[in-house]
């Protein structure tokens, strides 16, 4: 490797200090907007100047071969909207303005990927950087900061390091956020769990109807071998609908369909007016989301909640309800994220729980650690449906509650923690099903493999204790041994006490 190959670290570290120019005026959750859009246009500029320069040494003294070459690239870069371009404008009076006509170009020369990305931003704003000298400050800072990277792609240690550190920023951006960022960004260790469990195929149709960033869908393509699956996701806010489709084309998923709108009260990706169906569904949901649209779930155009319509107040079976009726019939699989409550909770919610456990469309329930997620210490489960059980009626059941690596703001999954939930569910998966009625402990304070029998006993609630036995029986006292130890206390106490009442004759306090 060339010791002037540019690595992730790098990139990380003078992206990170170019957000010290806006950390003074706007929170995290408004300036990674600004910062990854830059990140973005600063990587599509070094890649346009590789492939100049590639066509160049091809075609020497022939511009207009070079020029065709360039029209079948996977983007067109006009001339205003080069990175190199808008760094030679940084002194002038109307940099906003420069930087703003440069994002609409780069739109308008590229529809069909990067339609209405900026246009949620503005780098002119007076109400986001403050008044003119102080803004065109503050975004000189940021083009000399971004001016120290060079991501040509021939200058890059890896194929993926682009796509890999914009991952990492928007994982450090939710890291500060706190509670929003729940809203944009899942752990990567509990997307890469759920992407494992799904296990995606070659052909395969995979959504993700609560996007974020996108980060869950592009990891669940990544378990694919090959190219062969298609993308598609939609997410209710603006700034990081843009933010995801930024982060599709920076991992090679040009063709991702990325609808913007309300999943629930305006699903978007639809085929003949009717929803649109895929193999697999995954999904990290607002938790128990209040006024999700319960007031008109009863006349819902596509039917999604004919097993009920869940509380107002909390959404979470409007997001299951919707996902399941999304995936095809006989093969259609569904990963959600949802807060325990979902597990256990009586009126609407547990008939909703019934009816889709006694469809047999309930395969496994997966309990994870507390304090994963940003913004909230709660723990969360992974919830499995699946559409082609068949006649097995088994539901496995995993506490994986007390397998996590601790840290002093967030905990998280080590690649052995989710190794064991991964291979505990595909063993489950291959095993024959139960022909008892009683269900069996697969693995000691660990998992159960349950039958419907065990959960007809439980009234249909999942809770997980209720299968997975967990408690530590406490360690018989040696009296004994007690004793003698409180014996050795008390003598040690008295040379204590003795040595404080000589000390304080020595100071004359007695």
């Amino acid at each position: 490797m060339a010791e002037n190959k540019i690595t992730q670290k790098e990139i990380n570290n003078i992206v990170w200090k170019a957000c010290d120019s806006l950390r003074p005026v706007m929170g995290s959750g408004m300036y990674k907007d600004y910062v990854l859009t830059l990140l973005f246009v600063k990587y599509l500029s070094d890649v346009w100047k590789d492939k100049v320069e590639q066509y160049r040494q091809k075609y020497p003294n022939n511009e207009e071969m070079v020029k065709r070459q360039l029209q079948r690239e996977r983007f067109i870069l006009p001339a205003e909207s080069s990175f190199d371009y808008i760094y030679e404008q940084r002194n002038e009076a109307n940099i906003g303005e420069i930087i703003d006509i440069g994002l609409t170009a780069l739109e308008d020369a590229n529809r069909a990927k990067l339609a209405m990305v900026f246009r949620s931003i503005s780098f002119n704003s007076e109400t986001v950087f403050g008044q003119t000298k102080q803004r065109n400050a503050i975004l000189k800072n940021l083009l000399v900061d971004f001016s120290a990277l060079d991501l040509q792609p021939s200058h890059l240690e890896g194929n993926d390091i682009i796509g890999d550190s914009y991952e990492y920023l928007i994982s450090l951006f939710a890291g500060e956020a706190g509670k929003k960022a729940g809203e944009f960004y899942t752990p990567g260790e509990v997307s890469t769990v759920l992407a494992k469990l799904m296990d995606p195929q070659p052909g395969n149709r995979i959504c993700d109807p609560t996007c974020g960033s996108g980060s869950l869908l592009i990891k669940v393509a990544q378990e694919v071998n090959g190219k062969n699956y298609s993308l598609y996701g939609q997410e209710n806010n603006g700034s990081t609908w843009a933010l995801c489709r930024m982060n599709m084309f920076l991992h090679e998923q040009d063709s991702a369909t990325i609808e913007w709108g309300d999943t629930i009260n305006n699903p978007k990706l639809l085929e003949k007016d009717q929803l649109m169906k895929f193999n697999i569904v995954v999904a990290n949901p607002p938790f128990s989301l209040d006024k999700w649209g319960a007031d008109t779930a009863i006349a819902d155009q596509f039917n999604r909640f004919h097993r009920g319509v869940p509380p107002k107040s909390k959404g979470d079976y409007a997001f299951i309800s919707h996902m399941i009726e999304t995936t095809y019939e006989d093969v259609g699989k569904v990963g959600v994220i949802v807060p325990h409550g979902v597990l256990f909770r009586s009126s609407s919610e547990g008939q909703i729980r019934k009816k889709l456990i006694d469809e047999n469309l309930l395969e496994a329930v997966i309990g994870l650690p507390a304090n994963l997620f940003f913004g909230t210490g709660i723990p969360a489960a992974i919830l499995i449906f699946n559409r082609g059980k068949d006649k097995n009626k088994d539901v496995l059941f995993i506490d994986a509650s007390r397998e996590f690596e601790s840290g002093k703001n967030q905990n998280r999954l080590r690649n052995a923690d989710i190794q064991h939930i991964v291979t505990t569910y595909k063993s489950f998966k291959a095993a024959n099903p139960l022909t008892t009625e009683k269900g069996a402990v697969i693995e000691d304070k660990y998992s159960y493999r349950a039958t419907i029998a065990d959960i007809i006993e439980n009234d249909y609630n999942l809770n997980i204790p209720r299968y997975v036995d967990t408690f530590e029986e406490e360690a018989e006292v040696d009296i004994k041994a007690t004793q003698a130890n409180i014996v050795d206390l008390k003598k040690q106490l008295t040379v204590v006490e003795q040595q404080m009442e000589n000390y304080l004759k020595e100071l004359n306090l007695l």
